[in-house]
């Protein structure tokens, strides 16, 4: 796991980041716990607290389950909400680039040409 420290996002949001990410790509499975707060803490060399609110975020999302004295389990994933969460990360990702197309003075098909090409190139 990276964190960047001098990134503007805190700490704790892109550990959720990246568990989220994980969570939903299938790298954590139906039932598998969590790294040890303490131990994670330990290991990226921050708060304990820090990993603490991490953790809470994705309880509170419903992707994991707090266990007393075990720690946070990986809920299962409902396919549909999976695809729905997915499908708001591309919309997110495809509003950035069409307003850096914007301020790059990008016409509609020059933009269309270039995800047309990313995706050839994905293909491959």
């Amino acid at each position: 796991m990276k964190i960047l420290q001098n990134s503007g996002e805190p700490i704790y949001q892109q550990i959720a980041d990246q568990f989220r990410t994980d969570i939903l790509a299938g790298k954590f499975k139906q039932g598998e716990y969590l790294p040890s707060i303490r131990g994670l803490a330990r290991d990226l060399k921050i708060s304990v607290i820090t990993t603490m609110k991490a953790y809470e975020q994705l309880e509170e999302e419903g992707l994991v389950t707090a266990v007393q004295g075990k720690g946070f389990y990986v809920n299962a994933q409902d396919s549909e909400m999976l695809r729905e969460q997915h499908m708001r990360k591309v919309e997110s990702a495809l509003s950035e680039a069409i307003a850096a197309a914007r301020i790059a003075k990008l016409t509609d098909a020059e933009l269309m040409d270039t995800l047309r090409a990313l995706l050839m190139m994905q293909d491959d």
